[in-house]
């Protein structure tokens, strides 16, 4: 037990060494398949420990780009799953895009694209729904992931014919041109211009908003339960109301039912529940800036400006040094404030002291970087009137984090208190009535409890089914990745193996060609060649020489007197040796025998064997 306590406190340093260092934060994701693809790379480094492979990032920065192409699956392809895509583009995509004849823009947000195949699915989808001229003024395509090498790949949009075989006939000559440098082909030009890929980490980042479509599909499923609740409630965010989220064959949502409506559970395809509140904007998320501004529009902040001035709240915002920057109506009305008083400091004014110390809270605000609060704060304007009121101090951030300013909301919440205040006498009155329906509300209750336990039970066998399709999904595209890798590899054999052939070949034809014996054999002896003049030479089969030791051969040629020869050559005594034997053929014929002996040099000036060339010279009288 203590050895995996060991290694998953190694695997969580690894992880945040990662974050820490490359901006990669994979602490969400799930261990299971985490483990698998680190250990995959640790593998091909031939190392063991999560430890050990920690000191071999620190020493190897490179080894980064191979662990993130490891453990980033990028496993795509165009129309994937194509029942859901024909769903979508039949069923979905006609009521998220309206009138066609509308200008209204439309936005996709595709994040987890990888190198681009999903995104450019998209697009052709649209096209073909609202025509080319309209897709070119309406849409906006944003293609996001984490991974810069596959983002660089989809910013070509550029495939080849092989990716391409999932895409109809008919839409593949409509959007794709072949280009003349590599045989790839690319995304039409006029398609290519309203997408725009980036890159956005969805652990980390803020989502893009005012998305009409969010197609986020096997990305989910490598992510643990609590990253996937922080994630798809900014999807939630992300999403118009009513706005469909497309997920992967592997990915429900079970326990997320109050923020997405199944469409069409079979095909993964789910609409944004609207909570009926106003979308708040917080200083994480970015605004769009791409949409046009309408040359008839007031200036600049105007529409804030008045939205802050008529706040029914009293509110103050002070800047670095806590001079009064904005005070709205109320505020200015209620605590005697003039316009003229702006750019003062807030200390100077009644109200920073009275009805409470609001100085002390903005120190204390500024100190603990988080807003300050305080409630049922007393205020006796005169002796037949008092008042309660309610303090919010909250520190203004920029996106370093330094504070430039604080906002002071005071709200009053007299009506609010003399509420509580006649409901708590009501509740007085009403505990009699209460202790008689207690009874009757313990049973209700144990029944519910009931229910409840039949129902979480039932939940956890949902999460835990789903938790197993996930895994299962996961560990299916690994294979498929894997499989991907292995045809790589026997593409590329099957390559050399038929040039290696051609090389054979060719040396078979030149010492079939040769007009003498070739005999080659190694610093062991042991024959190598044995060419075909050599067979009618001496009537010994090729398969019967190679391989044995030549001096062993029984051959009309007295093997045994080239002994010192073979050596010399292979002592690198002598560049060319030439011996005249007497020897008798494989027909009984005495001949004359020259026998050239050569070394075979290897590229290190080594000598590796001998080469010796066999010509029967003259024919020995008898």
């Amino acid at each position: 037990m203590s050895t995996v306590s060991d290694n998953t406190l190694a695997l969580e340093t690894l992880l945040e060494h990662i974050r820490d260092n490359r901006g990669f934060d994979f602490t969400g994701y799930k261990r299971a398949s985490l483990e698998r693809r680190i250990n995959k790379r640790m593998q091909a480094v031939q190392i063991e420990t999560y430890q050990d492979y920690l000191d071999y990032l620190q020493v190897q920065p490179d080894e980064f780009t191979n662990l993130f192409n490891t453990i980033l699956i990028n496993v795509t392809r165009f129309f994937r799953d194509p029942d859901s895509w024909t769903y979508l583009a039949e069923h979905v995509l006609p009521s998220a895009l309206g009138d066609v004849s509308s200008n209204q823009p439309i936005r996709v947000w595709n994040p987890g694209c990888a190198s681009g195949q999903e995104t450019c699915t998209i697009a052709i989808l649209l096209a073909e729904a609202l025509g080319v001229e309209v897709f070119r003024e309406r849409v906006k395509i944003y293609g996001t992931d984490v991974d810069e090498e596959a983002l660089a790949e989809a910013r070509l949009s550029a495939y080849t014919s092989t990716e391409l075989e999932s895409v109809p006939e008919e839409l593949r000559a409509k959007y794709f041109q072949e280009t003349h440098s590599d045989g790839r082909f690319c995304l039409h030009a006029d398609l290519r211009r309203r997408v725009i890929f980036g890159r956005h980490d969805l652990v980390r980042d803020a989502p893009i908003s005012r998305s009409d479509l969010l197609v986020c599909r096997n990305t989910l499923m490598y992510l643990n339960a609590e990253t996937q609740a922080k994630v798809l409630a900014g999807f939630h965010f992300a999403l118009n109301d009513d706005g469909a989220l497309f997920l992967g064959k592997g990915e429900m949502l079970l326990t997320h039912t109050s923020l997405f409506a199944p469409v069409e559970p079979k095909q993964r395809i789910f609409r944004r529940i609207s909570k009926g509140e106003p979308r708040r904007r917080t200083p994480l998320v970015e605004e769009d800036r791409s949409r046009d501004v309408r040359p008839d529009s007031r200036p600049d902040g105007w529409l804030r400006d008045a939205a802050f001035d008529s706040n029914p709240v009293a509110q103050f915002v002070l800047d670095a040094d806590n001079n009064l920057v904005m005070a709205n109506s109320r505020a200015r009305s209620q605590f005697g404030i003039r316009s003229t008083d702006l750019g003062r400091p807030f200390q100077d004014f009644q109200v920073s002291y009275e009805p409470t110390d609001l100085r002390s809270r903005i120190d204390e605000a500024r100190a603990l970087r988080r807003a300050i609060f305080r409630e049922d704060v007393r205020w006796i304007v005169s002796n037949a009137e008092t008042r309660y009121l309610q303090v919010e101090v909250i520190p203004l951030l920029d996106a370093r984090d330094d504070i430039e300013g604080v906002t002071i909301t005071i709200t009053d919440t007299t009506h609010v208190k003399n509420l509580s205040l006649e409901i708590e006498r009501s509740r007085q009155d009403l505990e009699t009535a209460y202790e008689e329906l207690e009874s009757t509300i313990e049973e209700v209750e144990t029944t519910n409890e009931e229910i409840q336990s039949t129902n979480e039970e039932l939940e956890t066998m949902n999460e835990e089914l789903q938790s197993t399709n996930e895994e299962l999904e996961t560990m299916n595209e690994e294979l498929q990745s894997t499989n991907e890798e292995l045809e790589a590899v026997n593409t590329e054999l099957r390559s050399r193996t038929i040039k290696l052939n051609e090389v054979n070949d060719f040396l078979e034809l030149i010492l079939t060609s040769l007009r003498v014996g070739v005999v080659v054999v190694n610093p062991d002896f042991q024959v190598q060649i044995w060419n075909g003049r050599s067979v009618d030479l001496w009537g010994l089969r090729q398969d019967e020489a190679v391989g044995g030791h030549f001096l062993n051969l029984d051959i009309g040629l007295p093997v045994e007197q080239l002994k010192g020869t073979i050596r010399d050559c292979l002592a690198g005594d002598a560049e060319t040796q030439k011996v005249v034997l007497p020897a008798t053929t494989r027909v009984g014929k005495r001949i004359d025998c020259q026998i050239t002996c050569l070394p075979l040099s290897g590229g290190d000036s080594s000598v590796r064997g001998v080469i010796m060339l066999m010509e029967a010279l003259a024919a020995t009288q008898e």
